[in-house]
């Protein structure tokens, strides 16, 4: 699966008392949106791993999105 970003996108990630706060500018819902779609097209248990390595703003907790059954 090929995972495109935005131009300009930002994201962060925040969870604190059994919540989660996705929080991004629109590039970043875009990048989301593309790519949790393009998800959706993969066989269960297919997921992509978010953290501030690889896409999410420094500070931001990790997330996985994995395709259930």
């Amino acid at each position: 699966m090929r995972i495109e970003w935005i131009e300009g996108f930002e994201i962060r990630v925040t969870s604190e008392h059994k919540e989660t706060v996705i929080t991004a500018n629109r590039e970043g819902l875009l990048s989301l949106a593309r790519q949790l779609t393009a998800l959706a097209r993969q066989p269960p248990g297919s997921h992509i791993h978010y953290d501030q390595h690889n896409s999410l703003e420094e500070g931001s907790s990790e997330l996985i999105v994995v395709k259930g059954e």
